[in-house]
């Protein structure tokens, strides 16, 4: 079988870096990028036929694990049927059935291939629906690699950002304005300095891309009582919370109704998906029977459809109880073994829970992106390294989270007390 190394170094031939989404490079560590042949429950298994037990889980989609069997043979049987018609088909119907009687605060959702494409849509349509053109996004939260969403902070003041990729032009970085998470005066300072210009405010309310961020409750609040009183609208990232810290994600668990929601990642149920969601007045005004232009050849994938619906209907009140469970004995296993680890060489590793999702990372109380310490990169390497070589697959980098699924179960468990401790 070929080696990790040699494959690594044939796909740099091949591809910019070597990889498809810069993640999986493993920039900054000594490590080969993993060749993943094949995955089952909480495990994953290279090309060379090394298994791992896997936090990574597709970087949030597999709720369920790898390979469910429910799942698997209901995405059998679609493909049977055929992969991609470009037409209406009855899945997505039956998937948004689904979904829309379980989603109090939303009437209807249209569905794309990506996070990216969600956010991207949703934007526009804000814009849209009010006529201004300026976003307010946080120094923190990650909203896919959108134009005008790869903006950081510039000088620090409200209003200035400027972009942080190459290719992003000037105009578009301008109407985007970079604030700190967690300070809702900072917000209202900038519409004040933005009058009638703030089209929305666009925010993970459970921010898990760049570090797990925590929120107040009241700031949430607070975000939403200050674009109702500027009739700004009000979006939820929920890419990665929704369907994860709850069915409804952030917005059914904080009981705050956002304008716009986006979804993606267990919505398709590891198949690419991306989802927005609303009520009926702001969706009306995408095209065919509004003004706002969205379309897509591979839009409500047939298979994605099925494979989302069948892994939803398995997300019921004891599920999201049992995920939760299995990450609390996870975490609770990694905190021992950080303890105590090579007379503690990890012992100043602090792990952040939330729900079925959990953060390594060497400093309490870290809520905003500006509060990361500038060396988790460096900390988190040989960590990483470690771990990897006793069959234990992080996502490969300081800033990402981990995820746990109901494949992470009671042997799971007891298999990586034995990884760890051996």
């Amino acid at each position: 079988m070929t080696t990790q190394t040699e494959m690594f170094e044939r796909s740099k031939q091949l591809v910019p870096g070597g990889v498809h989404s810069p993640v999986r490079s493993f920039k900054g560590l000594e490590s080969t990028p993993r060749f993943i042949a094949r995955g089952d429950g909480a495990k994953i298994w290279d090309t060379d036929g090394k298994d791992y037990i896997d936090f990574c889980m597709s970087f949030g989609p597999l709720i369920l694990g790898h390979r469910n069997p429910g799942v698997e043979q209901e995405l059998k049987e679609a493909l049977e049927r055929g992969w991609s018609y470009g037409a209406c088909e009855p899945y997505s119907l039956q998937l948004l059935e689904f979904l829309l009687e379980r989603l109090p605060f939303v009437d209807q959702m249209r569905f794309v291939n990506s996070g990216t494409e969600a956010v991207m849509t949703a934007l526009r349509l804000a814009r849209g629906v009010t006529g201004k053109s300026k976003i307010i996004k946080f120094n923190g939260c990650y909203h896919g690699h959108v134009d005008s969403m790869l903006i950081k902070a510039g000088s620090g003041l409200a209003g200035t950002a400027e972009a942080s990729s190459a290719g992003v032009p000037k105009g578009t970085a301008e109407d985007t304005l970079i604030l700190e998470l967690g300070d809702l005066e900072e917000v209202k300072a900038c519409f004040n300095d933005h009058k009638d210009q703030i089209a929305a405010i666009i925010v993970e309310p459970l921010p898990a891309n760049n570090g797990l961020l925590i929120q107040e409750q009241s700031y949430l609040e607070g975000l939403r009582e200050i674009t109702k009183a500027n009739g700004a609208l009000l979006i939820f990232d929920e890419v990665i919370s929704g369907f994860r810290v709850a069915f409804g994600g952030m917005a059914e668990k904080t009981g705050i109704t956002p304008d716009i929601v986006t979804y993606g990642k267990i919505i398709g149920g590891g198949l690419p998906v991306g989802a927005l969601a609303a009520k009926k007045e702001i969706m009306n005004h995408l095209a065919p029977i509004g003004n706002v232009y969205q379309a897509g050849t591979l839009s409500a994938n047939p298979l994605a459809m099925v494979g989302g619906l069948a892994t939803l209907r398995n997300l019921t009140p004891e599920s999201y109880k049992k995920i939760e469970e299995n990450t609390k004995a996870i975490v609770a296993l990694f905190r021992k073994w950080l303890d105590e680890y090579n007379d503690g060489q990890f012992k100043e590793t602090k792990i952040v829970q939330e729900a079925s999702l959990f953060w390594m990372v060497t400093k309490d109380n870290v809520h905003r992106a500006c509060d990361i310490p500038a060396d988790l990169g460096s900390k988190f390497a040989p960590l990483f390294e470690t771990l990897l070589a006793k069959g234990i697959y992080l996502a490969p980098n300081g800033y990402e989270v981990g995820f746990c699924s109901l494949a992470h179960d009671h042997d799971i468990q007891k298999e990586l007390e034995r990884r760890l401790f051996a």
